[in-house]
């Protein structure tokens, strides 16, 4: 516990390093001010832009009084209910026309204008004819003109119209139709850096100004977004925002410019016209809150300390939580427990996410679903993390079986070879094999089960006949597959045996195996011992050396790590289990389609203890086919579903027949394919948000919904390449097959969670071997439109992406990493059919 609570402390002391450096408080070279000249005003409030009650906008009317010196408004309905909210306050407006391409609003915004301008005249500065009309293209120019002409004859208030910079430039006899220019000129959407801001505001200015000279020119609106998307090097943050308004206003000032500052309030309604940025133009929050001081230090995050704590705490609990129950050193647990605090800062930024963006119900779904994958995509990538470390940093294991063990003793040890159509000439190899074991001590059940066929006996019961007495043959018809057959042996097994070994049906054992490994069973409480699976065709196609790459990585890295806690998962080969301890808890189950993990974990339960070693005394067969691996695994993942259904209860805080270390091995293994499982369904939510993305331009929650994943992806990386180099003793080659062969998996892992939750009774699929399988026409179609649709996403984010969105460009290598699985797929079954060709050739 020691070398945990130190590894606590320096993880903790990094975390509060990294929050202490981060530059929190900027001060700003600009002079301060008092207030600025005009501020845009719209007093509408959520995504419905729904008006604000008269006491909401007289409230702030008398709050804006403190901050600036007039007001700018876009439309008359929303002027006119200003107005009416604040009749007590002296704040002059510009009175703004909204004009668009529908006339008779245009006309009915002429109207209340008028009427406006009859009532508050002492509160209306000027009147702005449409906002960016020309822009946008609502109407024509001379519609615009008319519209101004008409204004200017009706009242003595000084009539103008707003554009950008450049439209004044396109369309100068604008100039002739206005008292005064106004001109917008906002470098954010100009894609201007904001070292360069007031530089570019200078340049455009001049412009218009070198174009009408001695014309009054009024800048209607600037100003920088405090967050969103990035447009190129334009960076929308409060740092930024707080540098242009500041620096701006000083300039105005020295060079005696009229201006208006957009704006006032964040505006929620725009994320769904101008994307994520144009939300964050306000000087205030949505909650009237002041982003920046106008004078003094900017302070870039006020909650930062309640975010370093969080994330302490969290990441204390993750470090706690995983390494508890461990045997470990400084070096491993220091490690994870970096590992953890980084993981804590995710999932407070992930936390946060909601508090400093404006959430649209599209953006709470995602954000929510993203959030809640997170949480099982954490605790599996600290899992893995913690395998690397404990494995590669961490303390060696003590508990793999030594080679030179001895023993007075030789109970009888009764093999089981179960056979369901195999092969003859595959099964004879086994058989032969085990005709040599050097074991003084043992017979062998060969379980011809459910074959009537004497194509597969004849040979087999021959066979049998001609190795001794040591074999029996067996032919019989059960249920429960597997399962039963083993458990209908057991009435024909010599009544003075002790021990049941379970050989597959394709297994070519080496001699040494009952002499190495039954000395264990001299300790009474010993009651399974497992030697790992291997594969002798591993040479024959590159389709099986990727097989076969994936496999070891279990038996060397997995297994070892397991057996450490007394938990491996048992697997019907190459195991030997004591008969009396399997009979006392039940023999072999057929209520699941794994039977020999079932079975090892209800002798876990019952106390006994299992052994492992990872030297290698069987070799078995290779799935014939990328559709036959796929099959296997299913039934490996639907079969640990079906033990979860099943054993839950035993795993509750109260239960006691497993030891906390065992629980935590056998939870974090189906957290294993839990994960895998979870692939698809965060590819799926991707797939759905990128058209929300490319064609409304609404931000995403980049933390829930890419960080993980990419955090995942390489903790993987690192999982596999290390420990396949170290334990397993890969090439390079090898690693990548592994690699390849490992995700193409992962969607068929997926179906069978999935199946594993709603489908109970699925029946035993054998796995294809010795060159009988059948070849599927489309193993991996639904992996291949998966494939499709992520790389289509995957291009188009990239194609799309013309302002360089950092967020944008996470988001797509986000989806090309999902893509990898897919197309791994792809790549085991071009390198199936490469193998195929090059047999027949």
């Amino acid at each position: 516990m020691r070398y945990i609570i130190l590894g606590l402390i320096m993880a903790g002391l990094f975390q509060v390093f990294f929050w202490l450096s981060r530059d929190n408080l900027v001060t700003l070279n600009e002079s301060s001010f008092d207030k600025i000249e005009s501020l845009s005003y719209s007093p509408f409030e959520g995504y419905d832009k729904k008006i604000l009650s008269s006491e909401q906008i007289s409230y702030d009317v008398n709050m804006l009084e403190n901050f600036t010196n007039k007001l700018r408004t876009y439309g008359t309905l929303e002027a006119y209910k200003i107005l009416e909210s604040s009749k007590d306050s002296k704040l002059p407006i510009d009175l703004g026309l909204w004009i668009g391409g529908d006339l008779e609003d245009n006309n009915l915004e002429i109207q209340r204008a008028i009427k406006i301008i009859q009532e508050y005249p002492h509160r209306i500065d000027s009147v702005i004819v449409g906002n960016e009309v020309l822009l946008r293209k609502d109407i024509e120019p001379l519609e615009l003109y008319a519209y101004i002409d008409f204004l200017r004859d009706v009242t003595d208030k000084p009539v103008t119209t707003a554009e950008t910079w450049d439209q004044w430039e396109k369309h100068p006899e604008l100039a002739s139709h206005v008292d005064f220019l106004t001109i917008h000129i906002l470098p954010y959407w100009e894609k201007v850096p904001i070292d360069r801001y007031n530089e570019f505001i200078i340049e455009k200015y001049s412009v218009v100004e070198q174009l009408f000279p001695n014309r009054k020119i009024v800048i209607g609106e600037t100003g920088w977004p405090s967050h969103g998307y990035n447009n190129n090097s334009a960076v929308p943050n409060i740092k930024n925002q707080a540098q242009a308004i500041r620096g701006f206003v000083n300039l105005a000032h020295e060079k005696g410019w009229h201006y208006n500052i957009i704006e006032a309030f964040d505006q929620p309604w725009k994320g769904y016209d101008e994307g994520n940025v144009g939300q964050y133009w306000g000087i205030f929050t949505t909650n009237r809150a002041l982003k920046f001081q106008l004078s003094g230090e900017v302070e870039l995050n006020q909650y930062w300390l309640y975010q370093m704590i969080a994330a302490i705490i969290i990441g204390a609990l993750l470090t706690i939580f995983g390494l508890k129950n461990q045997r470990v050193n400084i070096s491993h647990a220091f490690a994870y427990a970096i590992a953890a605090q980084g993981m804590a800062f995710g999932i407070v930024m992930a936390a946060i996410y909601p508090f400093i963006n404006y959430m649209n119900f599209g953006m709470w779904v995602m954000w929510g679903m993203g959030t809640f994958l997170m949480i099982p995509l954490v605790i599996i990538t600290l899992a893995k993390a913690n395998e690397l470390f404990r494995s590669s940093i961490g303390v060696p294991p003590s508990r793999l079986v030594p080679l030179d063990l001895k023993s007075q003793n030789a109970p009888l040890v009764s093999i089981h070879v179960p056979a369901y159509k195999e092969e003859p000439h595959v099964l004879a190899e086994t058989l032969t094999s085990l005709s040599k074991l050097t074991y003084p001590n043992y017979e062998v059940l060969v379980i011809i089960n459910n074959t009537p066929e004497d194509y597969y006996k004849a040979p087999i019961k021959e066979l049998c006949e001609k190795l001794g007495e040591k074999f029996k043959y067996l032919d019989i018809t059960c249920t429960g597959f597997k399962a039963g057959a083993l458990n209908t042996a057991l009435e024909y097994t010599d009544k003075n045996a002790e021990i049941v070994a379970v050989i597959d049906a394709d297994y070519k054992v080496e001699s040494p195996w009952l002499v190495d490994l039954v000395p264990l069973f001299d300790d009474p409480k010993v009651a399974i011992v497992q030697a790992p699976q291997d594969h002798r065709d591993g040479n024959e196609s590159i389709i099986k050396a990727a097989m076969n790459a994936e496999y070891a990585g279990f038996f060397d890295i997995g297994m070892v790590d397991r057996n450490e806690e007394n938990a491996i998962v048992v697997h019907g080969t190459m195991v030997m289990v004591r008969l009396s301890s399997m009979m006392e808890v039940g023999g072999w189950g057929t209520d699941t389609i794994v039977e020999d993990s079932e079975l090892g974990l209800r002798l876990f339960e019952a106390g006994y203890t299992a052994h492992y070693t990872n030297r290698r005394y069987g070799y078995g067969l290779l799935p014939d086919t990328v559709e036959a691996f796929k099959t296997q695994r299913h039934r490996w993942a639907y079969g640990a579903i079906q033990i979860l259904k099943k054993h839950w209860r035993e795993f509750k805080p109260s239960s006691k027949k497993l030891s906390p270390r065992q629980k935590n091995k056998f939870v974090t293994g189906w957290f294993f394919w839990l994960s895998d499982a979870m692939g698809p369904i965060m590819a799926i939510m991707n797939i759905i948000w990128v058209p929300v993305i490319i064609f409304v331009g609404v931000t995403i929650p980049t933390i829930p919904l890419t960080i993980p994943i990419i955090t995942a992806f390489i903790v993987n990386i690192l999982h596999t390449f290390i420990l396949y180099r170290t334990k397993v003793k890969a090439t390079f080659k090898e690693i990548f097959l592994s690699s390849i062969a490992s995700m193409s998996l992962q969607l068929i892992i997926f179906k069978a969670v999935f199946d594993g939750f709603i489908k109970d009774g699925l029946p035993f699929k054998r796995t294809q071997k010795g060159g009988k399988a059948k070849k599927g026409s489309s193993p991996i179609k639904y992996e291949m439109i998966l494939a499709i649709l992520l790389t289509t996403a995957f291009i188009s984010l990239i194609y799309t992406n013309d302002t360089g969105i950092i967020e944008i460009y996470v988001f797509a290598a986000t989806i090309f990493i999902q893509t990898i699985p897919y197309i791994s797929a792809i790549i085991m079954r071009i390198l199936e059919l490469y193998s195929l060709k090059s047999q027949k050739s």
